[in-house]
């Protein structure tokens, strides 16, 4: 008898996991209190709900939330995207349903607390399913397309960029930007103080960092390699970077290189900076790969206009040759953000020349012109050419000795210098 017992066991646990599921149909429904899970193909994310007790809260209740995290023997979850992080259910009544072609999330009282809130015509059944690289996604019966969603979690990045999203926005559309923004405490997912968001207006692209309204750190814009203001990119070795700027979108994605046993994620954190973090199949310990802002000089316009961050100098705010400090007592008591002046005015002629500056970060871009079809030659003479043109410099390095022409005709700002 005994025996017989133990045997009911095991085929009940080997039942459990045969079955284990990467799809939800309009018949089932994921609830807090069965516990069931959806499991992404490769068992590397898993999608369900789970809790937090936020300590300041007055009532210290739970606080319930349907999320996707990575799926190992780890102890402290890694959660990668949540649905409803502003909008947590406060009890263990909750349940994720398909109706009427969306995904709802409902409470207690079957009020919708989140839901995909698609309005358009589709062709029922709908399903649901928890893709191998982490997107979760709702399409409709008639979609022959593997990639063609009706819906997908990649589209509402929370505080993580996995490989295969997309920060950025569609051109001439209506969607929501994509943009990282962080939980508010390592305990409290609901929207933080920080976001990472790309500027997608203007001639040139780059990400900004954010606390609140207030810009703290930039990656200065895409070179065709690498975000000029972020040269260790070109050291990550196991990642392929993209910049997609197309009539259909502006965007940055990556891949992780053809090794399956690395995985790779960016993360905004609650405490102001984004991380590179990786970690192996084989070693699930989390190791944070990279981080910034980095130094003293990564932030944003430490140094004021027409003047450079310099790690190595003291001070390590210098001013580009032919300038002088506006402001010689702030700048005697180390406050560099009234930054630098001309030393003497041009005469906007031929006694005026350009000096080279290598290593360094281009300053910022917001301002700037560019025109693709010149080489740096060209770009040189047409910044001769127009008195209020401050500096130039290529706009893609991907070919040898770069392409396309960026002119500044403003004050030059946010730069620093970085080893060679």
């Amino acid at each position: 008898y005994h025996q017989s017992c133990t045997i009911f066991f095991l085929v009940l646990i080997q039942f459990h996991h045969v079955f284990s599921t990467n799809t939800l149909s309009p018949n089932d429904a994921l609830t807090i209190s069965s516990n069931k899970t959806l499991v992404s193909p490769g068992d590397v994310f898993e999608l369900g709900f789970f809790k937090t007790t936020t300590r300041n809260s007055r009532d210290g209740t739970d606080r319930w939330y349907l999320g996707i995290w990575y799926k190992t023997t780890s102890d402290q979850r890694t959660y990668v995207w949540i649905a409803n992080r502003d909008n947590p259910l406060h009890n263990s009544m909750g349940s994720l349903k398909i109706s009427h072609a969306n995904l709802v999330l409902l409470d207690q009282s079957d009020t919708p607390v989140w839901s995909t809130n698609l309005t358009g015509v589709a062709h029922l059944p709908v399903t649901a399913e928890l893709l191998a690289n982490g997107n979760f996604v709702l399409r409709d019966s008639k979609t022959n397309d593997l990639d063609r969603f009706m819906w997908q979690s990649f589209d509402f990045p929370v505080d993580t960029l996995l490989p295969e999203m997309k920060l950025g926005r569609k051109v001439n559309s209506s969607e929501k930007e994509k943009i990282l923004t962080s939980w508010k405490s390592p305990t409290d997912p609901s929207s933080g103080d920080y976001s990472f968001i790309l500027e997608t207006e203007g001639f040139l692209h780059e990400f900004y960092l954010f606390k609140n309204e207030f810009k703290v750190y930039r990656t200065a814009p895409w070179n065709g390699v690498r975000f000029n203001g972020v040269p260790k990119m070109q050291n990550w070795s196991y990642i392929d970077n993209s910049f997609i700027d197309n009539k259909e979108e502006v965007a940055y994605t990556f891949r992780v290189n053809n090794n399956h046993n690395i995985h790779s994620r960016f993360r905004m954190s609650s405490t102001g900076y984004l991380q590179v973090i990786t970690w192996t199949k084989t070693v699930p310990q989390r190791n944070m790969f990279w981080s910034f802002p980095e130094d003293t000089c990564d932030p944003y316009k430490v140094c004021g206009p027409y003047a450079y961050c310099d790690m190595h100098t003291t001070p390590m705010c210098n001013c580009i040759k032919g300038f002088v400090p506006k402001n010689a007592a702030q700048w005697d008591l180390r406050d560099a953000s009234g930054g630098c002046v001309r030393s003497s005015k041009l005469s906007c002629g031929e006694r005026d020349g350009f000096l080279r500056l290598g290593q360094l970060k281009l300053p910022e871009t917001s301002e700037a012109l560019v025109e693709k079809g010149i080489g740096l030659k060209e770009c040189k003479e047409k910044c001769l050419r127009d008195c209020h043109c401050t500096g130039f410099a290529n706009m893609d390095i991907m070919n040898g000795g770069g392409s396309g022409c960026v002119t500044w005709t403003g004050e030059l700002v946010d730069m620093r210098d970085y080893d060679a």
